[in-house]
């Protein structure tokens, strides 16, 4: 038997090539509210929440001027943000729609609340909120048993500061 994984090991952060530098900064700075914290030159930035050296890296070195990945290829499926809490998620979904930034599907998923969108570059993007543990829908055994419902995003952004 595989020994686990420790229980608080977490992604920490992501790198991702872009086709346009200044546009990628604008979407993860602009639209969902990271803050730069470095640029390398024109050639990459990183970003972050709460001032932490970096969760997102933007970089060109392989990709400047690019084409998004086409549909049938493998690669990232979606990038996902969680937030603390329902209002935070309100916020971010408010920027978003602000923005323009199409919504390609939201569900309610009983654990969690989620929004799904996509950067200037076509990567997926999640954004969303866990309902606290003790909410979570279980089964008779005590699995989880996750569903795909519908999400009331204008419930949501009513909840948004």
């Amino acid at each position: 038997m595989t020994t686990p994984i420790h229980p608080e090991t977490r992604i920490g952060h992501m790198h991702l090539k872009v086709a346009d530098l200044e546009r990628a900064i604008g979407f993860y700075s602009g639209v969902l509210g990271f803050e730069l914290q470095q640029r390398y030159g024109a050639q990459a930035a990183f970003l972050s929440a709460g001032g932490y050296h970096h969760h997102i890296g933007l970089n060109t070195w392989e990709s400047r001027g690019g084409n998004r990945p086409a549909p049938g290829t493998t690669g990232l499926y979606h990038t996902a943000f969680l937030y603390p809490d329902r209002a935070s998620l309100a916020d971010a979904l408010r920027r978003v729609v602000q923005a323009g930034v199409p919504i390609e599907g939201a569900a309610d998923h009983g654990v969690s609340e989620a929004i799904y969108l996509s950067d200037p570059d076509g990567n997926g993007i999640e954004i969303y909120r866990d309902r606290p543990e003790a909410e979570w829908p279980r089964g008779a055994d005590g699995a989880l048993t996750m569903v795909n419902a519908p999400l009331d995003l204008q419930a949501l952004l009513a909840e948004a500061p």
